[in-house]
């Protein structure tokens, strides 16, 4: 993709704003599905930033698994853990704070200075667009065809580990005059009635 020199400086700085917004978003939020949301709003980013970079593919791949398999599946994992935890005031909690301060700031001076001493020159030699597409997969198959197996076996083994968690205890006893069929029948979890009725109005009621 072929953009005009001013349209990569203002496409790269919003980009880069709303990156860095949804990051800070991320950590500083206090709800947790709201921070979720805004992780995808980082990887769609870094995505764009990806087509400003002619990397289709790698675009493509990002909002594909981050955004649409890590980020859905974090969602998912939020919202279907449903522990209830008392909040319990950490002591002395500045120290800690301090202490992730310091090293985001370490970081961060890191990889500034990695930024700025990298050689940033573009081969001619590199084929971009479509052609590149087709050079990934040409590697995929040959050089990195055992390194790309391994990991769909990994993620295999992650996906039945998740299964063999989640799943319910199993009922193998038949109770007296039930069926068999209905002897390996998962219970279901117990659930809390919430009141939808306001305060006010269930006071008239019972009165």
């Amino acid at each position: 993709m072929t953009l005009a020199e001013g349209v990569q400086l203002v496409a790269f700085g919003v980009l880069s704003a709303m990156m860095l917004g949804s990051a800070l978003g991320v950590v500083l939020l206090e709800n947790i599905v709201y921070s979720a949301f805004l992780l995808g709003g980082v990887f769609i980013s870094m995505s764009g930033m990806y087509i400003l970079l002619n990397a289709g593919f790698v675009a493509a791949a990002q909002v594909l698994v981050y955004v649409g398999a890590v980020n859905v599946l974090i969602l998912f994992g939020i919202m279907l853990v449903n522990k209830r935890q008392a909040f319990l005031p950490v002591q002395r909690a500045w120290v800690s704070k301090t202490a992730t301060a310091m090293v985001c700031a370490g970081l961060f001076a890191l990889l500034t200075a990695s930024i700025i001493n990298t050689p940033w020159a573009v081969s001619t030699l590199t084929p971009a667009g479509e052609l590149a597409i087709v050079e990934i997969g040409k590697h995929f198959f040959s050089d990195y065809l055992l390194p790309f197996e391994l990991a769909s076996v990994l993620l295999l083994i992650a996906l039945i580990g998740a299964i063999v968690l989640a799943r319910r205890e199993l009922i193998p006893d038949v109770a007296p005059g039930e069926p068999e069929s209905e002897a390996l029948q998962l219970p279901e979890r117990p659930r809390e009635l919430v009141s939808s009725l306001p305060a006010s109005l269930g006071d008239l009621i019972d009165s």
